[in-house]
């Protein structure tokens, strides 16, 4: 019998060998194309289903991101570190028992997930202050089983160096997300579908593409890598063994993965929570509002509430959620509403129609202001091997160049988004989003685009922490900027006089005091760290006139393309006016484009260095003649 350790006879050889680099240039162009298919997803999804639709699809997604996060963030890593190392000794028993083990786990975790998701949809719904949003979250409830799977296989593939099945199938799962989801969502909107069911069309996208992804990676398995545990004879270790390995690596990193996606559902909750609280309690709040939502209804729903109190009683939000309550356990029982909590549950209602609006428009805003930081990926997905690479060879010089181009890179990425979307924030909505109404995700779009500049940064610098083997402090950092963020939105978002119009500020004072934060440390403990006022100051300069730039081609072209007739002659002015917007900002963009790229180059922003990581970069810099 052979001895747990004792070499194998046989190790299996893959034919298809990548190296680290390839692997994660693999793994980057598939993060890349995932992310173009998700903004062509996200775009028209938005036009179909509307802002309360918007509001419906966020918070049933952020629900299922955060049970997807606990039940699959960190066995993914364990099992690829897990899995390679016994692949390098050629254990390959070792491996397939590992693999065996981490899928029972994900298909424990992903059953448990399903059945909090299937059977508390509505109080989950009611965590968010969207009941509206329940056949969503029941919709997506296959799908983190589906995903647990997925997880086990990729971590498998990856552990054996091999990163294509992982990004094949995030592509395939995007593309059914794109295809399956939007034609739902359209199909059932043209039958007359409310917006909560046509969201949960389009997030049936979602669940489609988990199960044809799996299957394909089953198949990947099947045909492939899953027959190599017949080639060796070595002796796997105990079945617990093996279980306590992957969850020692597992937890801390689920533990820190979670936070960002618990942050961001708390968060969410709370501020619809306070425009909701705000509406009943300040109708001074109305006042921001009155040019974008129809109060009537809340009105009536308001005054018949009220008529049905005790005389003398104060109007809050928690008697009024008491009092709903005990109108839904009423109905659960099948019993006949009384008149107080049925005029309750009216005004719930329209609290919650008022609240989602406003959210969906935030949600579209929310969309744009995500984009830039996918772009990102590319970035951050090529500082960790890239530094970490130049220490294994003990080259602190080189590592400090590449964190230097890496921030030099970002901030001239981050930079011009910023201040594109902050100058054009309500025509950018209008193109894009015309379901959605510009006056109102406008402001919020341009009040977001501050925060770009800071997330982007910011992710930048933790994947050079984390090159630099400091792990969870990027990830303690962002804790605390996520704090800050729900203290701020908590009580910004409740003033009459600020409403929904303070919910990027959460955003924006959070991500600055993570990349603050992040930029001291990597000043005090990063040896060669590069100065920051170079990093920074040419990149600001470019995109301040840029901006100017933008801004005054826009507000030219609006007003020679804009008509005065449009209440006279109707919806065919309209519609010229939506094209001739279409024409000024996309103009306004082209031109921004090209005064920034000639003030870079002018001003010598970036160096043959900073384009030496990039693909084609020698080549870029003799054009540039750099």
């Amino acid at each position: 019998m052979a001895q747990p350790n004792r070499p194998p006879r046989r190790v299996a050889h893959s034919s298809r060998q990548n190296t680290f680099f390839g692997g994660a240039a693999v793994l980057a162009a598939g993060i890349l194309v995932v992310k173009l298919i998700g903004m062509f997803y996200k775009i028209p999804l938005l036009n179909i289903i509307g802002e309360q639709g918007s509001a419906d699809f966020n918070n049933a997604y952020n629900i299922y991101a955060v049970l997807l996060t606990i039940s699959t963030a960190g066995l993914p890593v364990a099992v690829s570190k897990l899995v390679s190392e016994a692949n390098a000794l050629g254990r390959q028993n070792q491996v397939q028992r590992t693999f065996y083990l981490a899928l029972s786990l994900f298909l424990v975790l992903g059953v448990l997930s399903f059945l909090v998701m299937a059977f508390g949809a509505d109080q989950l719904a009611g965590l968010m202050n969207d009941s509206m949003a329940a056949p969503g979250i029941r919709a997506l409830a296959p799908a983190v089983i589906c995903v647990g799977c997925l997880s086990a296989f990729r971590g498998y593939a990856q552990g054996h160096g091999n990163m294509t099945p992982t990004a094949v199938s995030q592509i395939i799962e995007a593309l059914c997300k794109l295809t399956v989801g939007l034609g739902l969502a359209y199909w059932l909107v043209n039958q007359g579908a409310d917006t909560s069911r046509a969201a949960a069309g389009a997030i049936t996208g979602v669940t489609v593409g988990t199960i044809v992804a799996l299957a394909y990676m089953l198949f990947d398995y099947l045909t492939g890598r899953g027959r190599e545990a017949q080639l060796t004879d070595d002796r796997p270790e105990a079945a617990g063994t093996i279980l306590r390995n992957l969850l020692m690596i597992a937890i801390p990193i689920t533990i820190s993965s979670s936070m960002v996606g618990i942050v961001t559902v708390i968060d969410t909750s709370l501020v619809q929570g306070q425009l909701q609280r705000a509406l009943l309690e300040n109708p001074d709040t109305w006042r921001l509002y009155e040019s974008f939502t129809d109060f009537s209804p809340l009105q009536e729903a308001l005054s018949s509430w009220q008529a049905a109190l005790p005389e003398g009683a104060a109007l809050s939000m928690s008697l009024l959620d008491q009092q709903v309550a005990q109108a839904l356990s009423l109905q659960a029982q099948g019993g006949t509403l009384p008149a107080l909590e049925s005029a309750a549950l009216a005004l719930h209602t329209a609290l919650e129609d008022i609240s989602r609006t406003l959210y969906g428009n935030y949600s579209g805003a929310l969309n744009i202001y995500n984009l830039p930081t996918s772009l990102m990926a590319a970035v951050t997905a090529a500082v960790i091997p890239a530094v970490s690479g130049a220490l294994a060879r003990h080259d602190r010089r080189g590592a400090g160049r590449i964190t230097g181009s890496a921030l030099r890179i970002s901030a001239l990425a981050a930079c011009p988004m910023a201040v594109g979307l902050f100058v054009l924030g309500e025509p950018i909505m209008a193109l894009i989003f015309p379901r959605l109404n510009p006056q109102l995700a406008g402001p919020l779009l341009s009040t977001l685009g501050v925060a770009t500049l800071f997330v982007c940064m910011m992710l930048v610098c933790n994947s050079i922490l984390q090159a630099h083997g400091f792990v969870t402090l990027p990830v303690a950092i962002m804790v605390l900027g996520g704090v800050v963020k729900i203290i701020t939105n908590y009580n910004v978002v409740i003033q009459p006089s600020i409403g929904i119009y303070g919910a990027p500020m959460g955003n924006i004072l959070c991500f600055a005091l993570c990349m603050v934060l992040d930029l001291i440390v990597i000043a005090r403990v990063i040896p060669r760290r590069p100065r920051y006022l170079p990093v920074f100051a040419k990149p600001a300069v470019a995109s301040v006139a840029m901006g100017g730039a933008a801004w005054a081609v826009y507000g030219l072209l609006s007003r020679v393309l804009s008509s005065n007739q449009v209440n006279e002659l109707g919806e065919t002015v309209r519609a010229l006016s939506r094209m001739g917007n279409a024409v000024a900002t996309l103009l306004a963009i082209g031109v921004a484009v090209a005064v920034y790229f000639v003030l870079v180059v002018a001003l010598r922003a970036i160096s043959r260095d900073d384009l030496a990581l990039m693909p084609k970069g020698e080549k870029i810099a003799r054009i540039l003649r750099l």
